[in-house]
């Protein structure tokens, strides 16, 4: 399984000073998130909000796919106070890595906060690098297979459903979920279905 590969010290600040900005931006306060190389070395940390602040600073996230034995996928739908995407589909379990876990310890905690799953057996299926205009992250990607009891009603995903895979398709390409989403789905669905 990909792991991040954190330095011995604590890694530096993210961005370093500038001509612009000489004592650095401004770290205090708030979640710290590690600073990646697309292999997993950990490079620095960065405030959650720099690194969603257009810096290009690569952070790493973890997704988590839940698919029941009925070939159906579980998906979120985000929050309408989300800044990034409000009200469309997304993947099941989706956040950030704070600074210092691990991959798996931020995905079971992910999946403790947004669906109240706590017991299952992830399954890695890959890493990518994911960029938007706002953010570049370092996307990992793992599934879960089973029939499992979820409760998403809560501020950070006011709802959830299972989804058979004929009710995505049709609805890939018309603003119903995220981009991120759509971009896994084509490219791990059959993974996906595989693993029954």
């Amino acid at each position: 399984m990909f792991q991040l590969i954190y330095p011995y010290d604590p890694a530096p600040f993210l961005p370093l000073p500038t001509a612009e900005h000489p004592g650095g931006m401004n770290h205090a306060g708030g979640e710290m998130v590690p600073v990646v190389e697309p292999s997993g070395l950990v490079i620095g940390q960065t405030a959650r909000s720099l690194a969603h602040g257009g810096t290009g600073l690569l952070h790493p996230v973890v997704h988590l796919h839940v698919i029941n034995r009925n070939e159906q996928l579980f998906i979120q739908k985000r929050s309408m106070n989300k800044d990034l995407l409000p009200g469309r589909w997304d993947t099941a379990v989706g956040g950030h890595v704070d600074y210092g876990e691990s991959l798996e310890t931020a995905l079971f905690r992910e999946a403790s906060e947004e669906l109240g799953l706590r017991e299952f057996n992830p399954i890695y299926l890959r890493s990518y690098v994911w960029e938007s205009q706002r953010e570049r992250e370092l996307v990992n990607v793992f599934a879960a297979v089973g029939n499992f009891r979820i409760d998403p009603c809560n501020e950070e995903v006011p709802e959830g459903r299972y989804w058979s895979f004929a009710e995505i398709e049709s609805a890939l390409g018309k603003d119903v979920f995220t981009p991120n989403f759509e971009h896994e789905f084509k490219a791990l669905g059959s993974s996906l279905l595989a693993l029954l």
